[in-house]
């Protein structure tokens, strides 16, 4: 049988892409990480790390053990918080990963109201885009994550639950005139997140031009500085408005352009006690976020 301490070693160094840092990630020595690979390959069987000039790499054996572990590490953990939880809410831990704009609006207000509600409770928070919040859902690394659609996004994963919180309209973001799409045709372009990007790309092809990206960023406060500077314009979300307004930058609402706002859970409910209690506070506060209508 697998050494549970033995896989969460190779998975720190997959993870971390050295001995050194791995032994520095788990408070172990150095040669203690050694022993535990190599205690990992005696018992294997296989050959799961072989030297790269000064350093190491995984073998093709050793990346499929450690995407495993990975994935096991993340269930034991998640078990034992749930466990934990299932004692009773005065003490426990959940853990939440959400893309910057909510996490910069309604998500604050819902971990407040979850520490008056749930005082013994700790909450864990993770910044990331939904794509790999997700994956950290599936591998029990986060018990919920916040996320958004639009309506062309394909599907999520089987075992994947969605909890609506709330929709939200995009807007043209310019330093000057906003128009529409179509009259910012020949302008340059600021691109977001890929699920972004991608939305952008539907909504231009639509109107019937491909916008030129010119620059990439996710930071809401890059984005409208690029645009209060004159290189370019964007489509952002209300959220993103509502965390972060450029006072040189104009906003108008984009018809038709509504992204979807959930919160994802993993696997069968009922959802473990402090899970539950996240999802009512993440719900409450999302009832209370009014994304603007109007220019904000």
């Amino acid at each position: 049988m697998l050494d549970v301490t033995r896989l969460r070693v190779l998975a720190a160094v997959a993870r971390t892409g050295s001995v050194t840092a791995a032994a520095r990630e788990l408070h172990y020595s150095q040669p203690s990480v050694s022993h535990h690979l190599t205690k990992l390959e005696v018992e294997t069987g296989a050959k799961l790390i072989q030297k790269a000039g000064r350093g190491i790499r995984l073998t093709e054996a050793g990346q499929m053990l450690a995407e495993r572990a990975t994935e096991i590490i993340g269930r034991i953990d998640s078990a034992a918080s749930e466990l934990s939880a299932h004692v009773g809410l005065r003490a426990g831990r959940v853990r939440l990963a959400a893309f910057p704009s909510a996490l910069g609006t309604f998500v604050p207000r819902a971990a407040a109201l979850l520490a008056r509600e749930h005082p013994g409770l700790e909450l864990r928070l993770t910044e990331t885009e939904p794509p790999d919040a997700l994956r950290m859902l599936r591998a029990g690394y986060v018990d919920v994550a916040v996320i958004f659609r639009y309506d062309n996004t394909d599907p999520e994963d089987d075992g994947i639950r969605l909890a609506h919180l709330l929709d939200d309209p995009s807007y043209l973001v310019t330093a000057g005139r906003t128009g529409d799409l179509f009259s910012h045709r020949n302008s340059r372009w600021i691109g977001g997140c890929e699920r972004c990007r991608s939305h952008l790309l539907d909504l231009c092809a639509d109107v019937g031009f491909e916008p030129e990206i010119a620059f990439t960023t996710d930071d809401i406060i890059a984005v409208q500085a690029l645009v209060a500077a004159g290189m370019g314009v964007t489509a952002l979300p209300g959220l993103a408005l509502r965390a972060h307004h450029h006072p040189k930058v104009n906003a108008a609402e984009i018809p038709g352009s509504i992204r979807h706002v959930y919160a994802a859970t993993y696997g069968e409910p009922p959802d473990p006690p402090a899970t539950a209690a996240l999802l009512t506070t993440l719900a409450t506060s999302a009832r209370s976020e009014q994304p603007p209508r109007q220019s904000p």
